[in-house]
């Protein structure tokens, strides 16, 4: 694997953090996060992504690298959750420096993110899912509670399942191409009591992507559970970046 660094345009070390949701789930995920590090001062977006095709979701998430840039600047460090791992592996946006993933997914070049997803069982209360008439997946609003935030408050698993956003089959169908995580930093939160995606699977992907770990014994959902630990993970990649950055 080739060395992993990033070049920053004249000199200029600001950087934009663009947050992407996961599947089940919108920019709303992200509100304790967003407090954190507003308040730290970094400056954040949310980037809405649609659910509809993984093609479709990186060229959204692309947009809003463009608008985040406009308003506030870059380099940007791209944050994903769960199925977004993907989309922000799939960008090949040059205003990217870093990638971190918070229990997210991260198919190599032409495996699908059914093949990672699916690629060890998953805890035994996950559900079983498939699609509607329409190709989309929902998750049961039961699941919030039992598998996706179990760490985290009633209210939370409410609110969750109220403004859950289903996930069309061909976003995780769909092979990725070469991904930037082989030539850019990335960071990894891995959810050791995750019970969607399996915390063997997530020591795999980030051992694969030669990542820097940060292990923690919380659920699928560690924005709204731990948003601590995910402040803390992306603050120490913006570090990694501003460290290891050189004017071109």
């Amino acid at each position: 694997m080739a060395v992993k660094g990033v070049v920053v345009e004249d000199g200029k070390s600001g950087l934009t953090a663009v947050l992407v949701h996961g599947a089940w789930a919108d920019g709303s995920s992200w509100q304790r996060v967003i407090a954190s590090l507003r308040r730290l001062g970094v400056a954040v977006t949310a980037a809405p992504i649609p659910l509809t095709s993984l093609g479709d979701d990186v060229a959204a998430l692309d947009r809003a690298i463009d608008r985040a840039i406009d308003r506030v600047g870059g380099p940007v460090v791209l944050v994903a959750h769960a199925y977004a791992g993907a989309v922000i592996g799939s960008s090949t946006h040059p205003r990217v420096a870093a990638l971190v993933f918070v229990a997210a997914l991260a198919p190599d070049k032409g495996e699908t993110v059914a093949d990672v997803f699916y690629r060890n069982p998953s805890h035994e209360t996950a559900p079983n899912l498939s699609p509607d008439r329409d190709g989309y997946i929902w998750l049961p609003s039961t699941s919030f509670a039992s598998a996706f935030a179990q760490h985290a408050r009633a209210e939370d698993h409410a609110w969750l399942a109220a403004v859950q956003r289903p996930i069309h089959v061909d976003c995780i169908q769909h092979p990725v191409p070469a991904p930037r995580w082989r030539d850019l930093p990335t960071w990894f939160l891995h959810a050791e009591e995750d019970r969607m995606i399996a915390s063997v699977t997530q020591a795999f992907m980030a051992d694969r992507m030669d990542a820097t770990t940060h292990v923690h014994r919380t659920d699928h959902a560690p924005m709204i559970s731990r948003p601590d630990a995910v402040v803390d993970v992306i603050t120490a990649a913006m570090g990694g970046v501003r460290a290891t950055a050189r004017p071109r």
